[in-house]
């Protein structure tokens, strides 16, 4: 039996769910709904009474599949590589749930960091998927700073876009100079979703992705950093590099894909650049995917949407979206978070409560 005091102890290693707080950032209430272990808890009392049993969709449609067991255990280095759990917004037009597991791998290298705050009066929400390759220190260092340095920067709030770009670029300066005595060389993907009222950006470096669904279309909203995509093919052959196959398409031969923190080895070419969409959220944007490649190497994101659109909640979404990976025959470490928005919510919740209703 996997007891909750294990599942707590995830927490602590393969991520980091927080409300932020800062000079000039006021914490949002919400921060405490977000204790990993009170969220944990509920999700144990509901789903994890049966050794974490659960029909699993196995298709794009509603349709049942067989019955699972998530192989739960320490990896090698002796951490509990699965966790899970959610929250929502204080006036509850937004609910978010999320689900990391080991999977096949024996070391857990996916991080994931939540957080919430209120600037200016102005909420804001940051989601973030980081996966690691060549060893975990690069992913868990984007947990611990990334959005700490983006909620820093001096124009988070009059020019986002700006600050994403500058804050990433500046976190990976920040890891290799803390890794410049180590004989490691390892790095990380991010896919980050900012939410500023209403105001979504999405920034992307590396294979993990974001994508979004608008009357259950999937929409993209980041593109896979690949060595053969061509843009990237020449930006790297213009640097001095070389893409080549060896079982896939690779920079110089070593890494599969063409943006990363890290790998300072290959930086010159394998740069932390990210690519950055924004758009407004209407009422017809009903969910937020954001997930690491042991999602998407066998989910494509038409199949995401369907499925995490079958719960109601979102972080029986993301367990979902996990189980169904696994299930798939990922062969990564599988990481996910699901965003669900309410846009009706509030004003139906203030009606329902005002005195001509009582």
């Amino acid at each position: 039996m996997f007891c909750k005091s294990c599942l707590r102890n995830v927490i602590v290693q393969a991520g980091h769910l927080e409300a932020f707080t800062q000079k000039g950032v006021k914490l949002s209430n919400t921060g405490k709904n977000s204790h990993a272990g009170l969220s944990l808890t509920s999700w144990w009392n509901r789903q994890f009474r049966n050794s974490l049993r659960m029909m699993v969709d196995t298709g794009a449609t509603a349709k049942q599949g067989p019955r699972v067991d998530l192989p739960i255990g320490k990896d090698e280095e002796g951490g509990y590589g699965f966790s899970c759990g959610g929250c929502k917004s204080e006036d509850g037009k937004l609910k978010w749930g999320y689900s990391s597991f080991i999977g096949k791998r024996g070391t857990m290298e996916d991080f994931y960091d939540i957080k919430t705050a209120k600037i200016d009066g102005q909420p804001v929400y940051l989601f973030g998927i980081f996966d690691g390759h060549g060893g975990s220190r690069a992913a868990e260092y984007l947990k611990e700073r990334l959005f700490e340095n983006l909620m820093k920067h001096p124009q988070f709030m009059t020019d986002t876009k700006l600050a994403i770009s500058e804050s990433y670029k500046q976190t990976d300066t920040d890891f290799l100079d803390s890794e410049r005595d180590t004989f490691r060389d390892d790095g990380s993907t991010a896919s980050t979703a900012v939410l500023v009222g209403n105001h979504l950006y999405v920034a992307n470096v590396g294979d993990s992705r974001t994508i979004i669904s608008k009357d259950g279309l999937a929409i993209p909203l980041s593109e896979d950093h690949k060595p053969n995509r061509s843009d990237e093919r020449k930006r790297i052959e213009s640097a001095g590099g070389v893409v080549m196959w060896a079982g896939t398409w690779r920079v110089g031969g070593v890494l599969a894909m063409s943006r990363a923190f890290g790998n300072r080895m290959l930086k010159q070419f394998v740069v932390a650049e990210p690519e950055i969409q924004d758009l407004e959220i209407d009422e017809e944007f009903e969910l937020l995917v954001l997930a690491s490649d042991g999602l998407w190497d066998v989910v494509p994101n038409e199949d995401a949407v369907s499925i995490a659109r079958t719960e109601e909640e979102p972080e029986a979404a993301a367990l979902k979206l996990t189980e169904v990976a696994f299930t798939r025959g990922s062969g990564d470490n599988i990481t996910c978070i699901v965003v669900k928005f309410h846009h009706h919510k509030a004003e139906a919740e203030a009606a329902a409560a005002s005195p001509q209703n009582g």
